[in-house]
């Protein structure tokens, strides 16, 4: 039987041109190459499968090629990258920090990296999870890492860089490798299907793909198991089977039957997942992506964003134009509140088939809102000119004769509606009062502001102000306090309408009342002696003069 190699080692990338998905950062290591501008540490991290390991390699490979291409990539012929790929080379050392993560495998390594390489230019040191380092072996790797010999570089690669030092950053270049999108974890996997001569079906490396996760590693661990199962031929059905991705079709049936208002065959959809053996929270987080998706779709500018098959696409696009947009967010908000009390529910297929419930009623309940708002409006169109006639001043509309319920918004739009002929008699407060200017007393301003107070319609407020009258300080001056600076930014709001009220009751133009806060001083307790003594002080000042003329000692 001949060894077998797993598709992760036997296509790992040997050159910069064939990382996946990094382009922006081995177009950078290379010109760092070409320009002669290599720095002494570098620092690679990312999700894990993205290229970090591999990347270190190659870079170590080409700087220690000698004979570099145009491309400035390795040849691969000399005895140093032929050392390299057979791993005997004594000029690239990898050290795996989870497992050596001490301060005498970290001294042993600053030792070995006092030798100069015996075959190329450089000594690389590529240590691997270097977060998995002690606080003591990263301090002692320190030094070391800032002022290196000419001949050495360092890379350190990590998926967890918030756990590094600050210290350890700042002595690093840093490259953030980034998840490996579908399109192009779809494009290898298909390179590597006909390299080995296996026929496959582009939605299901495409759901190989999605279901890596951006790491390529892991889509070609994937890749190998369903060749395993299915043989030569990898098919959309075969995948959805052997890795238990739930098949798209169930999320496009569940939806035309919440567009349907057809509650009782999505409950029977979802009966038939569990059946599979699909755990509800998963069936849920997967209806979740199905509503984004459709939601991406309905607009040409987003629809870039769906990362399927062409196939499946196809399908989003078409029920896409039978969804509109309001429909799915609120969808969307359904599902994710779904998600999110999943682990607090105790009967969780019950939870999941209420939210199923809502999703179908969605449609149902966006109709009758529409039929009774148009109602509403009919019903305000043939009431709204007698109500503006007979209305009197401050008093409420009567209640529109249309549905049953009743809506505070309606009603205020309704009143709003019935008086237009007062919202145009609003004026500036100058222009209120033109008369004769008259004096007044406490008693007229008792008498205005029990009429004001009468006019407003809050309940609460309007016991508020009743509760005090304001404070004649001047001929022409008032002040109302209130207790806290918010009730004032409140009344403040309505200064001016209150001041036109009392100017024409008082018929005085220049009458102005001003909001102050009456900050209550709340008497201070006293405990001690000595406090006891200062107060009754304050109180007498004979008591202070006794102390002094006797000389009494108040310990």
């Amino acid at each position: 039987m001949d060894n077998f190699i797993v598709s992760a080692r036997k296509y790992r990338p040997d050159t910069f041109d064939s990382v996946v998905g990094q382009k922006n950062i081995t177009a950078t290591l290379k010109n760092a190459i070409s320009g002669g501008k290599l720095a002494h540490a570098y620092l690679f991290c990312g999700p894990r499968g993205v290229g970090k390991t591999t990347s270190a390699r190659i870079f170590a490979k080409t700087i220690n090629c000698t004979n570099i291409s145009d491309n400035y990539e390795a040849c691969n012929q000399c005895e140093s990258c032929e050392s390299f790929n057979e791993n005997r080379s004594y000029n690239i050392h990898e050290l795996d920090a989870a497992s050596n993560n001490s301060v005498d495998d970290i001294r042993n390594l600053i030792d070995q990296v006092r030798i100069p390489p015996q075959l190329g230019q450089y000594s690389v040191y590529i240590i691997d999870e270097v977060h998995m380092l002690s606080q003591q072996a990263f301090n002692a790797f320190l030094k070391t890492l800032e002022e290196p010999p000419k001949h050495a570089r360092f890379i350190l690669a990590t998926t967890e860089k918030h756990k590094i030092l600050p210290t350890i950053l700042s002595r690093c270049q840093i490259f953030d490798f980034s998840r490996i999108t579908v399109e192009d974890a779809a494009a290898h996997l298909a390179y590597v299907a006909g390299q080995e001569g296996i026929t496959a079906e582009q939605d299901a490396l495409h759901v190989i793909a999605q279901k890596a996760d951006g790491a390529m590693r892991d889509a070609l661990s994937y890749f190998d198991q369903i060749v395993s199962f299915s043989g030569k031929k990898i098919t959309y059905q075969k995948v959805i089977d052997n890795l238990n991705v739930l098949d798209y079709d169930f999320y496009f049936k569940l939806t035309d039957a919440f567009l349907a208002n057809n509650y009782q065959e999505a409950l029977l959809i979802f009966d038939k997942i569990l059946d599979k053996g699909f755990d509800g929270h998963h069936f849920i987080t997967g209806l979740s992506a199905h509503f984004r998706d459709l939601l991406v779709c309905t607009d040409k500018a987003t629809v870039e964003l769906l990362e399927v098959g062409a196939g499946i696409k196809e399908n989003y696009l078409k029920q896409a134009t039978d969804c509109q947009p309001d429909y799915l967010m609120n969808a969307l908000a359904i599902g994710n509140k779904c998600d999110y009390e999943y682990k607090l529910s105790t009967n969780k297929r019950l939870h999941v088939e209420l939210c199923i419930l809502q999703l179908a009623n969605l449609i149902k309940k966006k109709d009758e809102t529409e039929v009774e708002a148009s109602e509403t409006t009919e019903n305000k169109g043939a009431s709204t000119p007698e109500v503006a006639k007979t209305t009197p001043k401050n008093t409420p509309p009567p209640a529109p004769s249309g549905p049953a319920s009743f809506s505070i918004k309606e009603q205020l739009q309704v009143q709003k509606q019935a008086q237009p002929e007062l919202q145009k008699e609003e004026k500036p407060v100058e222009e209120t009062y033109k008369g004769a200017n008259l004096e007044f007393t406490v008693e007229a301003i008792k008498a205005a502001w029990a009429e004001y107070t009468q006019t407003l319609e809050h309940g609460r407020l309007r016991s508020a102000l009743a509760a005090q009258t304001p404070k004649l300080i001047s001929e022409t001056q008032m002040e109302f306090f209130v207790s806290n600076e918010k009730q004032k930014e409140k009344i403040d709001e309505m200064l001016p309408l209150m001041n036109r009220f009392l100017r024409n009751t008082l018929k005085n133009s220049e009458a102005t009342i001003t909001i102050v806060v009456n900050e209550v001083k709340q008497e201070k307790k006293v405990y001690t002696k000595k406090e006891k003594y200062e107060y009754l002080t304050e109180k007498n000042e004979v008591l202070s003069k006794l102390t002094q003329q006797f000389g009494l000692d108040l310990d």
